[in-house]
């Protein structure tokens, strides 16, 4: 591997698109940037593939990415316009968007970096002749969640209330940017693709960690439906998109649903349904300090759930999910050993805990 300081499977019916000559990808450092570049860097179709972030990947992830030359950098820096000119890229993919603010930083901090960092990112593809394709990793937080939502969001469907959640603002700005880039520059194939929540023993998600809990906190009168996404089925979309994929905006998530009682069944953990007033502190004392890292979309999701169509996935993109979304919860229990028993004392403990913060009398016998 060089370096500069500064799963699923495909559908026939596939387009004439040629792979790309030189492509790069920012958030390498990160589990879908970094599997990624490893993916491109072992296609021998592509010339050459660059990896940038600001921060270097681990020293496995550098002996995967094999050939890739990676560029410590951060997108806002000048250095990176520099490299896609002089390396005549002409594919970019954008994967670097943080989903919560840095420990040390703010929400400023987070906006700067994913708003715009995107701009910046979008302005130099603009300017670029060589560039004539970018691809984004957005997610499907941009449809927010709510009780008025349909049973499945399309493309063309957009959030049913005003969304809350800072990575979902983000999100929905950095799409709004790259389709003026598309405006602005014809020439350019623009494709995003709205990821569900994804689940992997690899990469840690909210669902993931929501779920390893063996007493799980759940809103009362709720039960959403969750589809999701297994980690090695988005990086099959990423390279679908990358290698061959056409322009377009695409929901991408495994068949199915599961219900929330079902995931946490089937992750072998129990559900504590109290208030939703309650659901963070209470859940606070139940799952410690992971509760306080959700952010305010992830505890919508866990109240209300999301479903997405993917018609488009399958017809335009071309991209068939390997792992249904209960496979995909299998999977992701099975790699990470959660064969729980769960204790009778855990869920007495629960229920006291739920009745005392509601001032009712406990009576455990």
């Amino acid at each position: 591997m060089q370096w500069w300081l500064a799963g699923g499977r495909v559908t026939s019916g596939d387009r004439n698109v040629d792979p790309p000559s030189v492509a790069l990808v920012t958030g390498a450092s990160r589990f879908l940037g970094g599997y990624l570049v490893t993916r491109l860097a072992q296609n021998p179709d592509i010339d050459r593939v660059i990896a940038v972030d600001t921060q270097p990947p681990s020293k496995d992830m550098q002996r995967r990415m094999g050939r890739a030359e990676f560029v410590l950098a951060d997108i806002r820096n000048p250095l990176v316009g520099k490299v896609i000119r002089n390396m005549n890229v002409d594919t970019v993919v954008h994967a670097s968007a943080v989903t919560k603010a840095p420990k040390s930083g703010s929400r400023v901090a987070m906006k700067d970096m994913n708003v715009f960092g995107a701009m910046q990112l979008f302005a130099v593809c603009q300017k670029a002749p060589s560039v004539r394709k970018v691809v984004l990793r957005s997610s499907s937080a941009v449809y927010g969640s709510s009780a008025k939502d349909p049973a499945k969001f399309t493309e063309e469907m957009s959030a049913r209330h005003r969304v809350t959640g800072a990575f979902a603002h983000d999100m929905i700005e950095i799409e709004g940017y790259l389709r003026g880039l598309a405006r602005r520059r014809s020439d350019i194939d623009t494709t995003i693709l709205r990821l569900a929540p994804t689940v992997g023993h690899r990469l840690p998600g909210s669902v993931s960690s929501y779920l390893t809990s063996p007493l799980v906190p759940t809103v009362l009168g709720r039960d959403p439906r969750m589809q999701l996404l297994h980690e090695e089925d988005a990086l099959g979309a990423l390279e679908r998109a990358t290698v061959a994929g056409p322009p377009g905006t695409f929901n991408v998530a495994g068949d199915g649903i599961v219900t929330m009682s079902q995931a946490v069944r089937r992750a072998g953990g129990a559900t504590v349904p109290m208030p939703y007033s309650l659901f963070r502190t209470v859940g606070h004392a139940l799952m410690g300090s992971v509760m306080k890292s959700f952010t305010k979309e992830e505890l919508d999701y866990f109240h209300f759930g999301c479903g997405l169509d993917t018609a488009r996935m399958r017809s335009e993109l071309g991209f068939e999910p390997r792992w249904s979304t209960r496979d995909a919860l299998d999977d992701f229990a099975h790699g990470i050993g959660l064969t729980r028993v769960v204790r009778t004392e855990w869920i007495d403990k629960a229920e006291s805990m739920v009745l005392s913060a509601l001032g009712e009398k406990v009576d455990v016998r």
